[in-house]
């Protein structure tokens, strides 16, 4: 599965609801990121057969090692990045509307300096 937007979408997901709530189920994906549930069985489909995640018989979602780092990576740079927003002045929702925009096409060298700009390198 070529690695996309989409995919590091689904994959922060995943790891927001378990770090929220212990466990991820499609339903729950599908609130999250209000999407469709065949979108979801789409996705996690494809996501299992390119062993980012792991379903047991229960329907319960984890993430597998490579699928934890992607979206560890991800989510670090959304944290970041809407921090970063905010030192500038920007509100709180807009930070993170446009964290989630940047954090796919940011380039590691602009995200490192970033980093390093605010302190968290």
């Amino acid at each position: 599965m070529e690695l996309r937007e989409s995919t590091e979408d689904y994959l922060e997901t995943i790891l927001i609801l378990k770090n929220e709530q212990g466990y991820v189920r499609s339903v729950d994906i599908a609130k999250h990121m209000d999407v469709t549930k065949p979108s979801v069985s789409y996705a996690t489909k494809k996501l299992k057969n390119s062993g980012y995640i792991t379903i047991d018989e229960n329907g319960m979602i984890q993430l597998s090692d490579k699928g934890f780092k992607i979206a560890n990576d991800v989510w670090t740079r959304h944290k970041t990045l809407s921090s970063f927003f905010m030192m500038l002045g920007v509100k709180e929702k807009q930070a993170l509307v446009d964290a989630c925009k940047v954090e796919h096409d940011l380039s590691e060298e602009t995200f490192k300096a970033i980093k390093k700009f605010i302190g968290k390198s």
